[in-house]
């Protein structure tokens, strides 16, 4: 504040103004105000009614509404977080549900072929070296079921497992894996007498079979192709969030019926770390790992055993062959374990005659150095293998279907060649049973159809017999006796195929032949069997014994005609038989004949002179024939002219 004071001179004209602070500042004036000046209109208004609203009287409704709107976008964003964890434990869940298979669910093969046969996975690869289901039988280490009509291995684990997050996650991610060169994990089985995993089954068993047993020829494309198999599996298993397989061998290198190598056991990383390795399986193991003990396995290490396998692919033998060396493998293991600049390692030298690519050796070679770091790793394999193979197609099948082309030019001439055998020796089979049984009897026969016996209402029978068959046969040994009569009734062949007679059968030293059947021929029986008659003795004149030139044979002929029945008698070696009275008359002329006479009955006489005419008879007499039945018979002259 100022103060101002004015004063007068002493003239009364001029005035002098001065300007006095009575304060310092503002704030001592409104001292009593707390230093602060008052407004010049009350914030109220003077009448108390302009005073401003408060922060909440003014935005109290807008603060309720945004905490409710917040509150509930909280409450919608915890339950949807909720639901998306429930829905994703729930599909895990399910997930999970796919590989965790129930025991009950397994069917043993052996029941599975009872309910059904239709499920059988007999076959017969069409080959010898593909297995089926049934024949496989349960092991200490494997059991074999079927899961939802699939065949399936089991794989059986001394210890039970936890299953925790972590050995969850990893199963879950094993059984998501899908390669051609895997075989398919199927799932776990924790509620059955062992703990189990389970495989598919590859109907050709394992490598280390297929080499073993040797039931394969390997030319050099097959080895190449199933090194080529391993490597693409064990590049993808190490590319994959598995890593390592640590168990790699030809026992867990399986091969399906299309011939493709899968790589099983992968993974099961906490399984494998609570199991031991068995000697034998230490042949494919590291020597590194061997000396740690590890049982994960690493990637350089399961290139060391990829390498190993290759050289049983080589070889055709088993690891280092321990069987054919008669090798300790307690000492073998020592010596990888020992290692050094001169490690042991298998011999490559193939003894199957096929070539080995010396890129390959190399590359065998490389696999299983002693430093791990001095190993390739799996896409070199690959670059190199592609490389050994220049490009060209690595497909079995394509190989197979190119041999196959080679030999289908080949194939033509030899089915042809193999034909014309088939139908020669088909022909020489036929004549056999055609000189055995009637041609129609033998046809109904090899269709396999039942001969009924049949009636033939006239025929003719031929009967012949050598006169002193019994002494003859006493001046002889019986390889002689053998070669007589085979000489004689060599001869009578050769004479029976010149007329239409059928050879019965004969009996020492009795023939029996017969005309008019099998096939009807009219009334022409009887002069068939007369000419074959005739021919027969003309031809016994001048047959000569070759242990007895001076001796003669002489026979004795019969020969009735009358009704037969013929028929096929036994299964074992079937006989056609002839059965009737004529059979008995005819036999009855020839006993009653005499040497070198054709001795004929009055119904064979009657069709000679009468029905057919020509020829010369004489009359013999009466013969008894049967007990108090005596017949007129007749001789045959050979003297006569042939009726045509």
């Amino acid at each position: 504040m100022v103060r101002f004071d004015v004063k007068m001179s002493t003239d009364g004209r001029t005035r002098t103004v001065e300007a006095t602070n009575l304060y310092s500042s503002e704030s001592q004036l409104w001292i009593s105000r707390g230093g602060v000046r008052p407004l010049n209109q009350p914030r109220c208004g003077f009448l108390g009614d302009q005073c401003p609203l408060s922060f909440m009287d003014q935005y109290l409704v807008i603060v309720i509404v945004a905490v409710v709107v917040f509150l509930l976008v909280i409450c919608v964003l915890i339950g949807a977080l909720l639901f998306v964890i429930r829905t994703r434990r729930r599909e895990e869940a399910l997930r999970d549900r796919v590989w965790q298979i129930a025991f009950q669910t397994l069917t043993k093969p052996s029941q599975k072929s009872r309910a059904s046969s239709k499920f059988s996975l007999s076959s017969s690869v069409t080959t010898s070296t593909r297995m089926t289901l049934d024949s496989k039988k349960e092991t200490e280490r494997h059991a074999y079921f079927f899961l939802n009509n699939e065949a399936v291995t089991a794989r059986k684990h001394q210890l039970r497992h936890f299953l925790g997050r972590k050995e969850t996650i990893e199963m879950r991610t094993l059984h998501s894996l899908t390669h051609d060169n895997l075989n398919k994990f199927l799932g776990i089985c924790s509620d059955g007498p062992q703990f189990m995993t389970l495989w598919r089954f590859c109907s050709r068993g394992s490598l280390r079979d297929v080499i073993e047993t040797g039931r394969l020829q390997m030319d050099w494309f097959f080895k190449f192709s199933i090194m080529r198999d391993i490597s693409e599996g064990l590049h993808y298993l190490h590319h994959s969030p598995l890593g390592a397989h640590g168990w790699l061998s030809s026992g867990c290198c399986l091969v399906d019926d299309r011939w493709q190598l899968k790589i099983s056991y992968h993974g099961c990383h906490f399984i494998k770390e609570t199991e031991m390795k068995s000697t034998n399986n230490l042949l494919w193991t590291a020597p590194e790992l061997i000396r740690s003990g590890d049982t994960c396995g690493t990637l350089p290490g399961d290139v060391y055993s990829f390498a190993i396998i290759c050289s049983e692919i080589v070889t055709r033998k088993s690891a280092w062959a321990v069987e054919e060396n008669h090798v300790d493998p307690e000492e073998l293991i020592y010596k990888l374990k020992r290692g050094g600049s001169k490690s042991v390692r298998p011999d490559l030298d193939a003894d199957d005659g096929n070539e080995v690519n010396s890129s390959m050796l190399l590359l065998i070679k490389d696999c299983w150095a002693e430093e791990p770091e001095q190993r390739p790793n799996t896409e070199q394999i690959k670059a190199l293998l592609k490389s050994i193979n220049q490009g060209r197609s690595a497909n079995l099948m394509d190989h197979v279907f190119n041999v196959l082309e080679q030999y289908a030019g080949n194939l033509e001439e030899e089915v042809e060649s193999r034909m014309k055998e088939l139908v020669e020796e088909k022909k020489k089979s036929d004549i056999l049973l055609y000189r055995m049984l009637p041609k129609q009897v033998a046809e109904r026969l090899k269709m396999g159809q039942a001969v009924e016996p049949e009636n033939f209402e006239c025929v003719t029978i031929f009967f012949s017999d050598v006169v002193s068959f019994t002494t003859l046969a006493g001046r002889s040994t019986p390889i002689q006796v053998v070669n007589l009569l085979n000489d004689l009734y060599s001869t009578f062949d050769a004479i029976i195929d010149e007329h239409d007679v059928y050879k019965v059968e004969t009996i020492g030293d009795g023939y029996l032949c017969v005309s008019g059947l099998p096939h009807r021929n009219g009334n022409e029986h009887a002069r068939e069997v007369a000419k074959m008659s005739i021919s027969l003795l003309a031809a016994i004149r001048v047959f000569k014994i070759p242990h007895l030139p001076k001796e003669k044979i002489q026979i004795r002929i019969g020969m009735h005609t009358g009704p037969s029945v013929a028929g096929v008698v036994g299964i074992t070696m079937p006989r056609y038989c002839l059965f009737g009275d004529s059979v008995n008359t005819a036999a009855r002329m020839e006993s009653n004949g005499k040497p070198m006479r054709i001795h004929i009955s009055s119904e064979t006489n009657h069709f000679l002179t009468v029905v057919i005419g020509g020829y010369k008879t004489e009359l013999r007499g009466e013969v008894i024939i049967k007990v108090k039945q005596t017949v007129e018979t007749y001789w045959l002259l050979e003297d006569y002219e042939f009726a045509e």
